[in-house]
């Protein structure tokens, strides 16, 4: 039997060696890059804040997040849902609760630590910025452990845990910066920061404790009676008059809600602060616009849980025997999933449309945002002003969609290793465009070269997504896994919309700068179309493995 400290160890070793050596070696490359290329042929000035936020913010900022992620074993549990997401697995371990909470507390604040010294050291030198040494670890290490002791709390409602933690955590981060618009000295700010790993520590203890003893609150009763009235009439029927009407509202039961849910707590916190915008235009708008890109980004988060097939994601990712046996083809059980999600957005939308404006009319602030809309309609005429903003809530509320579908495919291989492997390419290439973006930005030939080069590269774009599917729709007509009526209709479908696309983005840029050509490959692009047809694939892999 391993000692608890090497068990613990090993836990994080195991399950993340292959995202460490990956974060390892795109750190080694960046520094590689930086020092040899960078420096060398002035490509990038480091002295310059846009730079340096390319450069060196960037990528701390994203190992930080992944450090969150990895130790607060937030990539192996629910984030949505009511349990601790410390695992369960390891309650069985014959240690006491302060070992399992005070290891990986220790582990996290040391990987913290050492990511701020390395960055201290290496990253900056030679550059000329002065920055502090010891209170930035010590509150990077404060922030992991107060992720890791709100995560691991059960709670009452589900998604309640994602407010708490966003909560408490902006709370720190606004005390830090108070702190620094004050210019508060080193000493004051090694004060604020040390005390929030112990105290941490405790609530930590608390929640673990909790967990370990399987207490779980169940506050869901207090909206049982609205519930009912909501779900009256499916509850009183009694049965469906077809199973994939039944699968979708298992599935709605299961993932719907949570999207607005999630969105509604969110929600009056974010409308609150345009009565504290007063006559600040400019705070207004940015307030709105926060409010815009909240579903989209809760979305992300909901998304996980989309393509699982139970509700306990760390159980696996594989089909269960009561969704495997249903009497439904693959086409229906994923129909099920498309609706869903379908009226969790509806849902989510509906509350923004109808809050949003509530909150303008009782903070004074609509004045000010109808006088913005009659200046812009002034300069670029109504009806451009009303494309304009057709244009942004169809492009949100789009996005909130996709966010919720565009990676159905790849969960429903129930595949680990893929699914895990699609999420380290894409924080890998997340990790290569703040370089990549800065050195485009810093160089009028690279700009003037890709400007150039736009309509090539846009055009192999669609070769890549068409011959995509062209693949799929080919496998999916040889395993008849979907009718040819749907495939035809699906299709024409598609084309409907990108020509509709094309006709809006034509009608509204008139310049020569865009040819109507890059019009149509942009409006093909846009439009999803080879991932979301792989998803009968993927469950039909699924399926019989």
């Amino acid at each position: 039997m391993r000692s608890p400290p090497v068990a613990i160890a090993w836990e994080f070793r195991q399950r993340h060696r292959w995202g460490l050596i990956a974060l390892s070696g795109y750190l080694l490359v960046l520094a590689t890059i930086k020092l040899l290329i960078l420096e060398s042929g002035q490509l990038i000035d480091l002295d310059s804040p846009q730079s340096f936020a390319f450069v060196v913010v960037v990528p701390l900022t994203a190992t930080f997040t992944y450090f969150l992620a990895v130790f607060s074993f937030g990539l192996s549990g629910d984030l949505v849902a009511r349990q601790s997401m410390y695992p369960a697995r390891m309650f069985t371990l014959p240690v006491t609760t302060e070992a399992l909470v005070g290891w990986p507390m220790l582990y996290g604040s040391a990987a913290m630590a050492v990511l701020w010294l390395a960055t201290r050291l290496f990253a900056l030198w030679p550059s000329g910025i002065d920055v502090p040494v010891i209170w930035p670890a010590l509150l990077a290490a404060g922030l992991l452990a107060w992720t890791q002791a709100l995560t691991w709390m059960p709670y009452g409602w589900p998604g309640l845990r994602v407010i708490v933690t966003v909560l408490c955590l902006g709370a720190i981060d606004t005390i830090v910066l108070l702190a620094l618009y004050f210019k508060a000295s080193e000493p004051v700010m090694v004060a604020i920061a040390a005390p929030q790993v112990p105290v941490a520590y405790m609530v930590a203890r608390f929640a673990v404790a909790r967990a370990r003893r399987g207490e779980v609150p169940d506050w869901r009763g207090v909206f049982a009676g609205p519930a009912e009235i909501a779900d009256g009439p499916a509850g009183r029927r009694g049965h469906f008059p077809s199973p994939a009407r039944a699968q979708a509202w298992f599935e709605w039961r299961r993932h719907g809600r949570s999207l607005p849910a999630l969105v509604g707590i969110l929600l009056p916190f974010e409308l609150l602060l345009l009565f504290a915008a007063g006559n600040t235009p400019a705070l207004v708008f940015i307030i709105l616009l926060g409010v815009l890109v909240t579903p989209p980004f809760m979305a992300v988060f909901v998304a996980a849980t989309v393509g699982n097939s139970t509700p306990q994601a760390r159980d696996g990712y594989g089909l269960t025997p009561f969704i495997a046996t249903r009497p439904l083809t693959r086409a229906a059980l994923i129909a099920a999933k498309l609706k869903a999600t379908i009226w969790s957005t509806v849902a989510a939308w509906l509350l923004v449309l109808v809050a949003v404006p509530l909150a303008l009319v009782f903070s004074d602030t609509w004045q000010m945002v109808a006088e913005r809309i009659r200046g812009a309609a002034e300069d670029i005429g109504t009806a451009r002003v009303v494309v304009v903003v057709l244009l942004l809530f169809s492009g949100v509320i789009a996005s909130t969609w996709k966010q919720l579908v565009q990676s159905l495919y790849i969960g429903l291989t129930g595949r680990a290793r893929l699914i895990k492997g699609s999420v380290f390419v894409a924080l890998s290439l997340l990790f290569l465009i703040g370089p990549i973006a800065q050195w485009i930005i810093d160089n009028r030939r690279v700009q003037g070269a890709l400007w150039d080069a736009l309509p090539l590269v846009l055009a192999m774009l669609v070769c890549l997504k068409m011959s995509a599917a062209v693949w799929v729709a080919t496998r999916l007509y040889r395993s008849r896994l979907l009718s040819d009526r749907t495939l035809v209709t699906g299709a024409a479908c598609w084309c409907v919309v990108v020509l509709a696309l094309y006709g809006l983005l034509a009608w509204f840029v008139s310049t020569p700068f865009f040819p109507r050509y890059v019009l149509a490959l942009l409006a093909i692009l846009a439009i999803p179309l080879a991932r979301l047809s792989a998803a009968p694939l993927a469950l039909a892999w699924n399926r019989h493995r």
